[in-house]
């Protein structure tokens, strides 16, 4: 009985287990090392899943598109719409001039929507107009003697 008695718990100690005294109990790294690990893997399995999910959702979506014709028009309209090169047609109505119209004219009407635009309008506008005029300075060039400089 003696030898039970020298290895008495204190007070302290005592209290360790019980459920209302938490700030004495330590968890141990390799625990939350381990919760860590568990969570890192769950992402990244529900990642790879949500992937193939939609890697296959896409390629349906492709094979009902190809069935009705779809997919061959939404190809022409995004190569239509691709292509930033901007119609003689358009140029002239954005500077809103005729195909009579001299070079000078022209310039007359592109100095003062550019720097109209400058001033207090909208740099998108701006930059329309500055590709009209590069659009209708290869027309001219191409029709010969008032050539633009």
């Amino acid at each position: 009985m003696a030898f039970f008695r020298s290895f008495s718990l204190s007070s302290k100690e005592r209290n360790i287990g019980r459920a209302g005294d938490l700030g004495h109990q330590i968890v141990s790294p390799s625990v939350s090392a381990m919760a860590a690990k568990i969570l890192a893997n769950l992402i990244v399995m529900g990642s790879g899943i949500l992937a193939r999910a939609f890697v296959q959702a896409y390629r349906q979506a492709l094979a009902n598109a190809s069935k009705s014709g779809v997919a061959q028009e939404t190809l022409q309209n995004t190569i239509r719409r691709g292509s930033k090169a901007m119609t003689e047609q358009e140029a002239r109505q954005i500077l809103g001039v005729t195909e009579e119209t001299a070079w000078e004219e022209v310039m007359k009407k592109y100095d003062a929507l550019f720097e109209r635009n400058a001033t207090n309008g909208s740099f998108y506008i701006q930059s329309k107009v500055h590709r009209a005029k590069e659009c209708l300075e290869a027309t001219y060039r191409e029709k010969g003697p008032s050539t633009p400089s």
